[in-house]
């Protein structure tokens, strides 16, 4: 066998090698993608019926009222006497007697006496105070209080909840201006605090305990019985602590700690006294800079399996309980954290660390042993967002029992959210509340953040009924409900709803009612609840208190089908090991994403036969949303209680309408484009060039509209335009890409030609001649350049120069810079290595080498730019694992073998070992540059700037939990990346070394 044939043969291994290994990382890019679906089960709650809706029953005149004296007795009292004057009229007296006898200390009573004459009989103050509670109820409801006589009453479930309201937020427009505040910070008591002692402002911190008192008020009368309060670690000082104590004599922590129990602890007693308990909510771990040091220096790392770190926790507790004896317990959470929830000016601070089962039992054992001791509780919330060994603890069962089989403690609650993931429509059942042996407690959400956050009307009644009967028939250790009235998802970048403060809360406050009538009664008629909710509020005429009521049996619909994508949120979508939730294309809240990536799976799932029928779901939407303004604007305004309501429910109702239409001609445009990329066809096209004309004229007049309204915030369009302007190009971008490939293949067609004919004479042909052959055959590289012209020699330089800057231009739609940057540096950097290796040797060799497969690999990208320009490109993607495969296969065997070429070429020049060095160490350079750049400037902030420019993943990413939060990125990458690119130049200079020198540092 010739040289020239083990060479050929070599070749056609290594290509055989690289195309095997290309096909290998394709196989595991789709792997890691993941992109799968399975069938889901929907919730099936009955249609609400609105029952006849009759006048109003004028309630007595309360003129004696006989009760237990008790703080508790005398603000049910308070509210009682309210209900009455607020009352359009009073018809005859009462008297009210109230009688506890010693009992279960629960909330059952019996309604005896007669109706002039009602006696409350109870077994404890608890129940009474209940029953009073429920006299003010009916008065407001326009019912009888004598409805109930001569029944008992008793709740189902004993235990309900509530978040912190809006208590102590400023209601500030000015915060919400802006509208791009994602932060889920709610700066609650931030005009209490101060930076220095005495760190609280006691005039501020007045009007906050007034908010308190309203709130607890509010919370009792709708059926609630404990709270939710932030924070844990800013209230202990952590001074009597095992190895402590933490903080220096003198640090300012414990100084402000004390101020904070000082300033709060009357709140947390108060709620005691009024029989309300007070849980600190909190996630886990929650550090300060000290603190971290602290328990690095003790364990070594923030070791979240070892049960020392959560000792220190437990024994901070000890430390607060015994200070605060009107604290219940604690409430954690370890599915989330980071910036995102720290509050501005503190260094207080949420960590996700909690990823193991063992990190999980280990953490729960130390604090509900401490609550044992102390006779407090533990809530354990399973809400884990995907992240490490437990991320899918909240929709797993098997996951669940992994992680809580065997600790069965009388003091720990575990609560998890009724939906499979977030609070979305369209989810199911969440299964893993119907199993476990722990104590459970089932979550719901009033002002629902993935869903306008409260500002759209959307009664969940029926949807809160038929999850609450259907888990009870499941699993008998389900005692209760928390209600988020006002938190969850960011608190400024939405309307400026305040629960019982500012905006138009009353929408919300529905399902804040109808989850406590549930909990206390799973039969009950959530109709009449709704009904109910209109007489208080709004009218007293039964013919607009019944138009109300009809058109919030709309209101779901409207938000379920004009929020989300039926065909796709109807089914469970798996990617990048996640489940995405059923609403992607809003990525998340008012942000409509237009990353390629989201949109493009969404029409593949969605499936093409199926389009239609996904556009007319929103249309029907806006038809909903609109038979519900016509039905409000219907009522007569002088029946209405306040004008004012009045104005707000038909102004909700406007927004809802403008924004369900937007919505509705987005989602055509995107389907009608991802079609386009589909089929090319070129009616599609048209379709879709209407469709985005329609959604660009609407997003004017949103904004235009809405641009200063806080009350009904415009939606953050950016992400979509950003879209749109991608979009808009890939006509264009194909034609370029077309006009490319052309000369592109022209030159390797000459290249090809010139080496067998006479065309090699004429101008260029030679540098094609040569970069064809030095591509192909590399170890011919150095005879192929021998006698160029200077024409050619600069062609052979130019060409590729050129189309490779051409081609990232054009895969990117001219509007990524920062992509291009990075590119040209890193080959730039590589090129110049080269450069300096070769030495006083011609490069022509290895230009003509590694130019000519940079032309090929150009092809391959400009071949798949062709069809339908970048947006095609990603969609197939995407979407197609085979056009995937293929395409990954090719273009990495010729990425590798362009380094392949470049070190074959130069050994000719510099001998093997030497020639594969400088290649070895050139890759470094080119590597480490850019890395040690992304480096400096943070790979978060790095990836966000690229993704914004190339919008292959949801713009909303980087704004929420942050890119490589979500992707499990670790923030060392880059310099990691810098690490092994400094290595490769080390180990490539050593290779590149003549031997008596490479000896030389050996030695």
């Amino acid at each position: 066998m010739t040289k020239a044939t083990r060479r050929g043969v070599l070749a056609v291994v290594t290509a055989i090698v690289l195309l095997a290994l290309g096909l290998g990382v394709g196989v595991v890019v789709g792997d890691a993608l993941g992109i799968r679906t399975e069938p889901s089960a929907q919730m099936t709650p009955a249609e609400e019926v609105i029952p006849a809706v009759s006048e109003a029953i004028a309630p007595p005149t309360f003129t004696t009222i006989d009760i237990p004296v008790d703080p508790r007795t005398d603000l049910a009292v308070q509210d009682l006497e309210s209900a009455v004057q607020d009352a359009a009229a009073t018809a005859g007296e009462a008297s009210l007697t109230v009688v506890v006898l010693d009992g279960a200390d629960d909330d059952t009573y019996t309604l005896a006496g007669a109706p002039d004459a009602l006696r409350i009989e109870a077994s404890s103050v608890t129940g009474a105070v209940r029953g009073i509670y429920d006299l003010s109820a009916q008065i407001r409801s326009g019912r009888s209080v004598a409805e109930h006589l001569g029944e008992t009453v008793t709740s189902r479930l004993p235990f309900r909840m509530v978040d912190l309201g809006a208590v102590g937020v400023e209601p500030d427009p000015a915060l919400w201006e802006a509208g791009d505040d994602y932060s889920h910070v709610s700066r609650a008591f931030e005009e209490v605090y101060l930076e220095e002692a005495p760190y609280i402002d006691r005039e501020s911190l007045a009007d906050a305990y007034d908010d308190w008192e309203q709130f607890l008020a509010r919370s009792l009368a709708n059926g609630y019985n404990a709270v939710a309060w932030p924070g844990f670690v800013e209230y202990a000082t952590f001074d009597d602590v095992e190895g402590g104590p933490i903080y220096p004599e003198g640090d300012a922590h414990v100084a402000r700690s004390l101020a904070l129990r000082d300033a709060f602890g009357p709140f947390w007693d108060r709620a005691a006294e009024l029989g309300v308990k007070v849980f600190l909510r909190t996630d886990m771990p929650t550090l300060t800079p000290t603190m971290n040091d602290w328990f690095v220096d003790r364990l070594g790392s923030l070791a979240t399996e070892d049960p020392r770190l959560w000792q220190t926790y437990a024994e901070g507790l000890d430390e607060l309980y015994a200070a605060e004896p009107g604290l219940s317990g604690i409430l954690i959470r370890i599915g989330e954290g980071g910036d995102i929830y720290k509050e501005p000016g503190w260094d207080y601070y949420s960590a996700i660390a909690v990823r193991t089962p063992e990190a999980v039992r280990t953490m729960l054992e130390s604090y509900t042993a401490q609550a044992e001791a102390s006779g407090r509780e533990v809530i354990f919330r399973t809400w884990s967002v995907g992240i490490g060994a437990v991320g899918d603890m909240h929709t797993d069962a098997d996951s669940y029992h992994a992680v809580l089989d065997g600790i069965d403690s009388p003091a720990l609650i575990v609560s998890t959210k009724y939906t499979l993931g977030d609070y979305y429509s369209w989810l199911p059942l969440n299964d893993t509340l119907e199993t476990g042996d722990q104590r459970r407690i089932v979550e719901f959400q009033s002002k629902r953040e993935f869903e306008s956050l409260g500002a759209f009307p959307n009664d969940l009644g029926a949807e809160f009924q038929w999850a609450i009967q259907t888990l009870l028939a499941a699993n008998p250790r389900i005692e209760g409900v928390w209600t988020w009235t006002q938190d969850g998802g960011p608190w400024r970048a939405g309307p400026m709803i305040l629960y019982l403060k500012a905006g138009f809360w009353q929408l919300s406050e529905l399902n804040t009612q109808v989850a406590a009538a549930i909990a206390r009664d799973p039969a009950v008629d959530v109709g009449g609840v709704t009904v109910d909710w209109a007489r208080e509020f709004f009218s007293d005429d039964p013919a607009t208190v019944t138009a109300i009521a009809e058109a919030m049996t709309y209101s779901h619909a409207a938000v379920k089908n004009g929020l989300y994508l039926g065909p796709f949120a109807e089914v469970r979508a798996f990617a990048l090991g996640l489940e995405p939730p059923p609403q992607m294309w809003l990525f998340e809240w008012d942000i409509l994403t237009g990353d390629s990536a989201t949109l493009d799976v969404l029409y593949t799932i969605i499936g093409a036969d199926r389009i239609d029928e996904t556009i007319a779901q929103g249309e029907a939407a806006v038809a909903d949303a609109e038979r519900m303004l016509g039905l409000v604007e219907g009522t007569d305004a002088a029946t209405w209680r306040d004008p004012e309501m009045r104005e707000a429910f038909v102004g909700a109702l406007e927004y809802e309408v403008d924004t369900l239409t937007l919505l509705s001609s987005y989602r055509e445009m995107f389907l009608r484009q991802a079609q386009w990329h589909d089929t090319l066809s070129p009616d599609v096209h048209a379709q879709w060039l209407g469709a985005r004309d329609e959604y660009v004229a609407r997003a004017h007049h949103h904004l235009e509209w809405y641009a200063s309204d806080v009350a009904h915030p415009a939606w953050n369009l950016t992400a979509a335009q950003l879209g749109v302007d991608r979009a808009d190009r890939d006509l264009a971008m194909a034609w370029f890409a077309r006009i490319l490939l052309l000369l592109a293949a022209a030159w390797v067609v000459i290249g090809m030609l010139a080496a067998r004919t006479r065309l090699v004479a004429k101008p260029g042909a030679a540098a094609a001649r040569a970069a064809w052959i030095a591509s192909t055959r590399p170890w011919r590289a150095r005879e192929s350049t021998l006698g160029m012209l200077r024409l050619d020699r600069w062609l052979l330089l130019g060409v590729p120069v050129a189309l490779l800057v051409a081609t990232r231009a054009v895969q990117t739609s001219f509007l990524s810079w920062s992509h291009l940057l990075v590119v040209l540096a890193a080959w730039t950097i590589f090129a110049l290595a080269v450069r300096l290796f070769v030495g006083r040797r011609s490069p022509w060799p290895v230009i003509a080498a590694v130019g000519g497969v940079v032309v090929l690999r150009c092809i391959v990208t400009l071949f798949a730019l062709s069809f339908s320009g970048p947006g095609g490109y990603w969609f197939a993607f995407w979407t197609d694992p085979t056009l995937r495969v293929t395409y990954i296969t090719i273009a990495f065997a010729l990425f590798v073998w362009v380094f392949v070429a470049a070190g074959w070429a130069l050994s000719a020049q510099l001998g093997t070992r030497r020639a594969w060095g400088a290649v070895l160490a050139s890759v470094g350079a080119g590597l480490l540059i850019p890395a040690l750049v992304i480096g400096a400037v943070g790979i978060e902030g790095a990836l966000t700037i690229w993704n914004d420019e190339l919008g292959l993943l949801p713009w909303g990413l980087a704004r929420i939990l942050g890119i490589t939060t979500y992707l499990e990125i670790p923030d060392a990458t880059a310099w990691y990346g810098a690490g092994f690119a400094a290595v490769l130049v080390v180990a490539g200079v050593l290779l590149a070394l003549p031997k008596r020198r490479a000896r030389a540092a050996a030695s």
